[in-house]
């Protein structure tokens, strides 16, 4: 396929009147300067990926492109959780936890979340759409396009592409508005995984395809 013709197909998928942009984990608890993971946190920043972020939610409000942030949580007794993983029972130890209501589950700075933003929570689990509401929210939003974003690449993202793929969607990552540990981890991680089964691209070509959308009035 050629360049243009990449484009074309780009600017289809990202349709603003089908199109839904999914934020994963970006919570103060996580991404933010004094999270639980700081690594993580250090990287996001740094690569530019969380900056990114908020740069493509900016555009998706402009754009009328819903906004859905999906959260990490937990209940101060643990009620719900996961401990069948060695990954949940680290984060149980974390001097910062994800409690429902806390600070830590608040979206980071500089993300800036808007009256029509949906946020969705789970309690349980690795993913922002197994067993939760987000798939129902997007079919009743008409969603056909999910844009992924946020961390981490080596857990929640490519769980939340998986997911949204085997459930019908068409995925687009901007591989630029992603990140996870060690920070060389995330090219790899889309060159060869990601890449396979969505379609990768980049903030930048995000915002082009937004720039002048057409105004939608969502029932």
């Amino acid at each position: 396929m050629t360049g243009a013709a990449q484009r074309a197909q780009l600017h289809d998928q990202l349709d603003p009147v089908g199109t839904v942009l999914l934020t994963v984990e970006c919570q103060q608890g996580v991404v933010g300067p004094a999270g639980a993971l700081p690594e993580l946190a250090a990287v996001a920043r740094s690569s530019g990926a969380l900056t990114n972020v908020a740069r493509l939610v900016a555009a998706a409000h402009e754009a009328d492109v819903q906004v859905v942030h999906a959260i990490a949580e937990r209940r101060p007794d643990g009620r719900g959780a996961n401990s069948n993983a060695r990954l949940f029972r680290a984060a149980a130890r974390l001097p910062v936890q994800q409690l429902s209501g806390s600070t830590a589950v608040r979206i980071a700075a500089p993300i800036e979340v808007a009256d029509e933003d949906l946020v969705v929570r789970r309690l349980h689990g690795l993913s922002p759409l197994a067993g939760t509401d987000v798939d129902p929210l997007l079919r009743n939003l008409g969603c056909r396009t999910l844009v992924v974003t946020g961390v981490s690449a080596n857990v929640a993202v490519p769980n939340a592409v998986f997911d949204a793929v085997n459930l019908g969607y068409t995925v687009v990552v901007p591989g630029d508005a992603i990140a996870g540990v060690p920070a060389d981890y995330t090219p790899a991680m889309i060159r060869n995984t990601l890449a396979l089964v969505s379609t990768i691209t980049t903030t930048e070509e995000v915002l082009r395809c937004w720039k002048r959308p057409r105004r939608v009035t969502r029932a």
